[in-house]
Parts: structure tokens; C-alpha cells; sequence
């Protein structure tokens, strides 16, 4: 049991968080999207909330189960700042396909290799009390911090602040003539999101030592915890509160948990598995396919032109909508199938 080995609930859970990731981020129109499929707009929880922690959580399950005792750290921050690299140079092709003024330097991937790096060192110089003892510290650290600073209002809670200060105008949000923005990928909402990845790193020990039992108990107690902490802070993906960590990490436990009864216990296809063994793939390679069809007009023409018509028409702009992005989703399942099959696996 204590042998490291592959399960394949985390590659599937892997694959089914990207491939959720691709749905809400391709829609046809943004301007018809079922709400389900939209991040909350402040405060609040959908179901899309869930996508981004659950993928750092996998993260953190996957750094338990692969990571070996004396593993350079310097391979490993190589591997972060790479991480970090290739999502600079997908906001740069963003910013020339969309005709953007400004480059965006935070964004996905920055988090997930700040995210890695920070979890795997941590992972290796802690023992597991102190991970906890991490974990703890961040998560009522930061809700002391933004609880004495102002609270949880847009754009003038401090860690909005503090990236429009830092960014400007490169922020995600910014209005020049106030000064205020908004980043939700920020610097200090990766702190709590660090705190997500060591959550899944606990996870992933409970996963190879006790299965799902242990992952189904620790999801609902967690759960609990985190509803009952949203009582006084507020759910909040933007601002990626101490509420929302343990909300969210309650619901990728209870997810893991049930990934593994059914494909590693009773043995099941493992249905998205190669959308998870080429994760980052498949969400750089939907990036650039979008960043170059939406430059050469590809996007809107084959929506307007394909989807709309046959579509549109019978069942609504929404469904439509949601029709382009699931076409989108299945492309690019199709080719990371084949890259399975093919035996293509490429590592950063």
C-alpha cells in the first residue's frame, strides 16, 4: 500500500478539472452563458467556483504521491519557473491576439508554479504537523489581515489594493482614475491558495494510506468547517478567502474520494484520464488554438456562421453557446486521447 504507484482517480480528476477549466472558458458568446457556468461575480459559490481550487488540490495530491524524500529543490523551482514562463508567454500571445494595451503577468499557470514550488518545499523540510501548522497560519493569518484592513469589498479590500499598486494598469482590473483594480490572481491570494495545494498534499497521504475513507470523513468535516466559517467571511474565489479554501477543499476531498472508489477500487474505464496526463497540454494548447482563431477571425465566424444557424434557432443563444464550448472540449479531448494512445506524455 506504502508503494508509490499511479491512481488513476487523480489523473481523472486532473483531466476532468481541465477539461471543466476549457467549458467555461470557451464559450461561444460571452454575452449568453448559463449562470452555472459563470464565476460569482463577488461574494457567493458556483459551480465553476470549484474548478481552479480543485486543480491546485490535484496538484497538491499528485506532489504526495510522486514526490520522493531528497528530491533536489532546485529541479523542482526549475520546473515552477516554467510553469511561470509558459504562462507569461501565453498572456503576451493573448495580448497580440486581442489587442490588448497592457500585458497581464499574473494569471493561471503563475499561480500553479508558485503553488508547486512552495508545496513541494514545504512538503519536503515539514513533517506533516507542521504542513498543518502551515495551513493553519495561512488561512487565519490572511482572515485577520483582510478582516483588519477593510474586509472583503471589490477593489478596496488590500490585496486588491496591494496589485493595483504593484500592477496598474496591468492589473485585470483597473480604472486609471482611481487608482483601484483588481487581480484575482494576485500576490496575496496565492497565500491562501498555497494553503489549498498543501490540503491536497494531506489529502494525497490519506489517499495512499487509508483510501477513501479517511478523504470522505476530512471532506465533510471540512465542508462543515468552511460553511460555518462563511458565516462571518464570506465565499469568495476573487479574494480566494479562508472560507472559500476549506468550501472548496471539502468538495474536491468528497470528489477524490469518489473518483477512487470508482476507478481505483471497482476497477472502472478511467473515463478523462488522458485529458489528466497531459493537463497542462491541454490547457496551453486550448489557449493558443483560441488566441489564433480569435486573431484571424476563426473564433466568431465559425459560431455565427455554424452554431448559430443550426443551433440557435431551435434551442437559444445560451444553449449555443454552450454547444461551441462543449465542441471545444471534445477537440481537444479527441487529441489528448491520442496522445495516450500514442504513449505522448509532455512534462514541463
Amino acid at each position: 500500500m506504502n508503494a508509490p504507484r499511479r491512481f488513476s482517480s487523480v489523473d481523472v480528476l486532473r483531466g476532468w478539472a481541465v477539461a471543466a477549466m476549457l467549458l467555461v472558458n470557451y464559450p461561444g458568446d460571452w454575452g449568453h452563458v448559463y449562470p452555472l457556468l459563470l464565476h460569482a461575480e463577488w461574494n457567493g459559490f458556483t459551480p465553476t467556483d470549484l474548478i481552479f481550487p480543485t486543480f491546485l488540490f490535484v496538484v497538491g495530491v499528485s506532489i504526495s504521491l510522486g514526490l520522493r524524500p531528497g528530491a533536489p529543490l532546485s529541479k523542482i523551482w526549475l520546473r515552477a519557473l516554467r510553469l511561470v514562463l509558459v504562462g507569461l508567454l501565453l498572456h503576451a500571445l493573448a495580448m497580440w491576439a486581442y489587442g490588448k494595451a497592457d500585458f497581464r503577468p499574473w494569471g493561471v499557470l503563475q499561480r500553479i508554479g508558485l503553488c508547486y514550488g512552495v508545496a513541494v518545499t514545504l512538503a519536503l523540510t515539514l513533517r506533516p504537523r507542521g504542513q498543518w501548522a502551515v495551513i493553519v497560519a495561512i488561512l487565519l493569518g490572511y482572515w485577520a489581515l483582510l478582516a483588519a484592513t477593510g474586509g472583503y469589498a471589490p477593489q478596496v479590500n488590500i490585496a486588491s489594493r496591494l496589485d493595483a499598486w504593484m500592477l496598474g494598469a496591468h492589473a485585470y482590473q483597473f480604472d486609471a482614475a482611481t487608482g483601484l483594480g483588481h487581480e484575482p490572481e494576485g500576490l496575496l491570494s496565492t497565500l491562501p491558495a498555497i494553503a489549498t495545494t498543501l490540503i491536497g498534499v494531506r489529502a494525497g497521504a490519506w489517499l495512499r494510506t487509508h483510501g477513501a475513507s479517511r478523504l470522505l470523513l476530512a471532506g465533510l468535516a471540512v465542508l462543515a468547517i468552511g460553511w460555518l466559517w462563511s458565516q462571518a467571511v464570506p465565499l469568495n474565489k476573487n479574494l480566494w478567502t479562508s472560507s472559500y479554501v476549506l468550501w472548496a477543499a471539502g468538495w474536491s476531498m468528497l470528489l477524490l474520494a469518489l473518483c477512487h472508489w470508482l476507478f481505483d477500487v471497482r476497477g472502472l474505464r478511467a473515463f478523462g484520464r488522458s485529458m489528466g496526463i497531459n493537463a497542462i497540454t491541454a490547457y496551453a494548447g486550448s489557449w493558443v488554438m483560441a488566441c489564433l482563431m480569435e486573431r484571424f477571425g476563426l473564433f466568431g465566424a465559425l459560431y455565427r456562421g455554424v452554431f448559430l444557424p443550426s443551433i440557435g434557432t431551435r434551442f437559444g443563444e445560451e444553449a449555443t453557446s454552450l454547444a461551441f464550448a462543449i465542441a471545444f472540449v471534445a477537440l481537444w479531448w479527441l487529441l489528448m486521447w491520442g496522445m495516450e494512445k500514442k504513449g505522448w506524455r509532455v512534462t514541463i
